[in-house]
C-alpha cells in the first residue's frame, strides 16, 4: 500500500492513524520479532526531553541488558539509501514506542512524527533535542516521519537532527520528502561513533522495513509496510475516503 498524503487532512485525523499504527508496530514486534527479554511498549509523553521515558526503571538486578537471544536479531548492517557516521560520539500529547529490556532498561525509542512536533519552532526544537538526548544516553532511536518538511526542517527531520551531531552537506530529492531514520547511539567510553541509516520516501511509495537497534551490533527489522496496512485497515471508512480523495461523499451536494 502506498504512503498517503497526510498533510492534506486535519491533525486529529492523522492522530487516529498515528495511534493505530503505533499499536500495530508494537503487536508485530511482540509477536516473535523481539528476542526474549525485550518488550515493545506504547508510552505516552507530553513534551520535555527524556525523563518521561526514563522515569520507570525496575529496581534490583543489573541495569545492563543481557545478550539478546531468540527473536529475529540481525547483525548485518541494513542497506539503506544513506548511511552517515559521525566522527565524534555524541510536544504535544502523542504515543511513542519504547523497547525495554525486562520491562526496565530502555534500549530503543521509536517516534512516529506528529503534526504537533512540527507545529512551532519551539516544538520542533524540543523534538530534535529530545532525540539527541536519547542518543547521548546510549538509547538507539528510530524516527518515522510521513509529514512533509516545513520551514523548520526544509531538508527533513534527519538533517535537523544530524546537524546537532555533525554538520555535513545534505539535500533531499524533491520527490522524496518523507524520512525514515534509524540511529545507533555512540559510546564515548569505547570511542564508538553514532551512525544513521536513512531512507527517503515519497507519497505513493511503499515503506521499507527499518532497523530498530537493541545493541550497537544487533537490530530487529520493523515491518513498516505491513503494520501501516494493518493500521489503515482498522480506520473508519470515512477517514480512509477523506485521506484518499480529500473530501467525503456528498460534501459538494
Amino acid at each position: 500500500m502506498p504512503v498517503h498524503d497526510w498533510s492534506q487532512v486535519d491533525a486529529s485525523v492523522y492522530h487516529h492513524f498515528h495511534q493505530r499504527w503505533t499499536i500495530a508496530i508494537c503487536d508485530a514486534l511482540n509477536s516473535g520479532l523481539l528476542p526474549r527479554g525485550y518488550s515493545a511498549l506504547v508510552e505516552q509523553h507530553t513534551g520535555g526531553v527524556a525523563p518521561d521515558v526514563l522515569a520507570f526503571e525496575r529496581r534490583g538486578g543489573s541495569n545492563r541488558p543481557s545478550e539478546p537471544s531468540g527473536g529475529v536479531l540481525t547483525a548485518t548492517p541494513p542497506q539503506t539509501r544513506l548511511v552517515r557516521q559521525a566522527k565524534a560520539a555524541l510536544a504535544v500529547r502523542a504515543n511513542r514506542i519504547v523497547i525495554r529490556h525486562r520491562l526496565g532498561v530502555v534500549v530503543c525509542v521509536m517516534e512516529i512524527v506528529s503534526p504537533g512536533n512540527k507545529g512551532s519552532r519551539a516544538a520542533f526544537r524540543a523534538f530534535v533535542e529530545k532525540s539527541i538526548d536519547f542518543l547521548r544516553r546510549g538509547i538507539h532511536v528510530l524516527i518515522i516521519d510521513l509529514l512533509p518538511p516545513t520551514p523548520r526542517d526544509p531538508q527533513g527531520v534527519h538533517k535537523a537532527i544530524w546537524d546537532e551531531i555533525e554538520e555535513e552537506p545534505f539535500e533531499r530529492p524533491l520527490d522524496k520528502p518523507l524520512t525514515l531514520a534509524a540511529y545507533v547511539a555512540g559510546d564515548l567510553l569505547v570511542g564508538s561513533e553514532t551512525t544513521a541509516y536513512v531512507e527517503l520516501v515519497g507519497v505513493g511509495d511503499p515503506l521499507p522495513d527499518m532497523p530498530a537497534y537493541l545493541t550497537r551490533d544487533g537490530y530487529v527489522s520493523v515491518p513498516l509496510e505491513a503494520t501501516y496496512q494493518t493500521a489503515w485497515g482498522t480506520c473508519p471508512a470515512d477517514l480512509r475516503e477523506l485521506v484518499e480523495t480529500g473530501k467525503l461523499s456528498g460534501e459538494d451536494e
